[in-house]
This record gives C-alpha cells, sequence and structure tokens, in this order.
C-alpha cells in the first residue's frame, strides 16, 4: 500500500537533466558550478517550503534558478534548433487541483516556466504555443521577453556543431545524446500538497518546431494527490508511454511504492521501446525516488528530515 500522507513535513528533488555525464567530460570547476546551481536551486524552493509556501511557488522558485543557469537546458543554457536558435518549452502541475499549464516553441520568454504557470491560473487553456504563447506573454505584466539571442552561449554552440556532424554522418538515425539538460522540480509543502514542473530547450538541432515531453502534461510532467514526477530525457519515447502519470498511476491504482513504480517506468518500460533518460519523483508522504538509466543524471534533494544532497554520476552516493 502507499504510504501514508505526513502534513506539516516538506520535501523537495531537482534533476538538471540526464545523459551522458562522464567523470572525464566535467572538469572539477565545471562540477563545482553545476553542483552550486544545484544547491542554489534547492536554497530558493525549501526557502518557500520552509515559510509555509505553497508547493507550486517552490516549484516555481527552483526552476527559475536552473532556466537562468547557463550549465543546464532550459532557459539561458537552452541547446540550439537546426536554425541556430532557440525554442523553450516547460509546464508546471498542481496536484491537489490537477490544474496544469505549459508552453510549447516560444522563443523571446526568459523563464518559461512563469508563462506556463501563467497559463494555468490566468487563462482557460493548458497549452498554449509559438507565437499565441508569446501574444499571451505580452498580456502579463510580471512576464519578461529577451531577444533570442540572450539564450546563446559558446558550449551550445558547440554542441550544436558537432550534433550537425554526427547527423551528416549517421543520416540522423542516432539522436542519443542530443536532447539533455531539461530542468524540473517537485514539491510537498506542509498541508501534504504537490506540484511538479519541467522546463526545456529541448534537442540539439531539432527541426521542424519539434516538440518533445517537458510540456505534454502526463509525460514529462504530471502530479496529483499522492505523486509527482518530472522527466528527463528522449521525449518522444516518453511520450509513447506517458511516463510522468503512469509512474504515478502506479502508486495510485497498484499501490505500488514510489522508488518501484519509478524503477520499473524509467528502467522499464523506457528502455524497452528504445528510449532513455530519468525522472525525479515525489509522494505524499515525503519519499523520493531519482532513477536514470543513461550514464549520469544532475539531481538533487531536500528530504522530510532536512538532509540534503546532490549528484551528478551514476554512482555518487
Amino acid at each position: 500500500m502507499p504510504e501514508k500522507s505526513m502534513t506539516g513535513r516538506t520535501a523537495l528533488v531537482i534533476h538538471g537533466g540526464a545523459g551522458v555525464i562522464e567523470r572525464d567530460q566535467l572538469s572539477a570547476e565545471q562540477e563545482r558550478a553545476i553542483r552550486a546551481d544545484l544547491d542554489r536551486a534547492l536554497d530558493a524552493g525549501h526557502a518557500v517550503l520552509a515559510r509555509g509556501g505553497d508547493a507550486l511557488d517552490a516549484v516555481e522558485a527552483a526552476i527559475l534558478v536552473l532556466e537562468e543557469s547557463p550549465h543546464f537546458n532550459a532557459g539561458k543554457g537552452a541547446v540550439y534548433d537546426a536554425d541556430g536558435g532557440h525554442q523553450l518549452d516547460a509546464s508546471v502541475m498542481e496536484g491537489h487541483t490537477r490544474r496544469a499549464g505549459a508552453v510549447a516553441g516560444v522563443t523571446t520568454v526568459r523563464n518559461p516556466i512563469k508563462l506556463a504557470r501563467a497559463v494555468m491560473e490566468r487563462s482557460p487553456h493548458v497549452m498554449l504555443a509559438g507565437a499565441g504563447a508569446e501574444a499571451f506573454a505580452d498580456t502579463q505584466k510580471d512576464i519578461e521577453r529577451v531577444p533570442n539571442t540572450w539564450f546563446d552561449t559558446e558550449h551550445r554552440r558547440k554542441q550544436l556543431e558537432e550534433a550537425k556532424a554526427r547527423a551528416q554522418r549517421q543520416a540522423g538515425q542516432d539522436l542519443r545524446g542530443t536532447y539533455f539538460g531539461t530542468v524540473g522540480a517537485v514539491a510537498l509543502d506542509r498541508n501534504g500538497r504537490i506540484a511538479a514542473g519541467t522546463s526545456t530547450g529541448g534537442m540539439t538541432n531539432k527541426r521542424w518546431s519539434r516538440i518533445g515531453d517537458s510540456p505534454v502534461i502526463g509525460a514529462g510532467t504530471w502530479a496529483d494527490d499522492r505523486c509527482g514526477v518530472s522527466g528527463t530525457g528522449w521525449g518522444e519515447f516518453f511520450i509513447r508511454a506517458a511516463v510522468a502519470h503512469d509512474i504515478c498511476a502506479r502508486v495510485a491504482y497498484r499501490g505500488d511504492r514510489l522508488v518501484d513504480a519509478a524503477d520499473a517506468v524509467i528502467n522499464g518500460v523506457v528502455p524497452t521501446l528504445g528510449g532513455d533518460g530519468g525522472a525525479i519523483a515525489l509522494d505524499s508522504a515525503g519519499n523520493i525516488a531519482l532513477p536514470f538509466n543513461t550514464s549520469g543524471m544532475y539531481r538533487g534533494w531536500v528530504k522530510p528530515d532536512g538532509s540534503r544532497g546532490t549528484a551528478v554520476f551514476r554512482d555518487d552516493p
């Protein structure tokens, strides 16, 4: 049976993307900078929860930090599409109300997670895309617009060049390693309420305004009154498997433990279909799960007992 809710205790879990993350690919300086930004995101989200704030506010606070960092594929660190620009997606969901909001293919919104929340709270819709989403952003005084070039970073430019060369060699058949870096957060507040959110720059070298799982409710993001999930990985497979919802459905309908449900989907269903990636999950008892089937996943957590940590590689404690 699923664990009972522990109202009054809080928890937070975050991710900065799963992928091919090997120790010899990150310098000590890069690893320190990434862990520092993960810690800053935990600080921001946990501060909201510690003062009795809502899970939704904590999720937004944590993701905003990650969107402002050049180290993750979201916001400032968004990857390049095939045309040399940036298209960003985000979604957010509030578990106890099942309200949700999402944006896809926005190009001038500095913090897509804020716009996704605005869609949820200030529009009659769940998802807005492209020019329409940005027209809606123009009606919101607290949504900052920036030139698309604001998202430019040199290391993402090099990734685009490498992806183009790889696609030419392989005729575009192997997309592994071109889509990682999505960020997300799931929080449990003192009232026992859960919220989840996800933000991404999508897939390096993507064409035709491709959209992955991150803005798709039930695929990249899900929250209900028992469980919340944010995913990161090969979005086509996360959509096909409705990954985020499947994890929470196993908790709700079969009474699976969160860790078992998350492991079964991420390390069973997704690779069986041919995909890979990871997820963070949190239940109403404050239990967390961080499964991934890649060599690494940027992740961090604050448990109900106050213990916290960050990790990057598979063999991190």
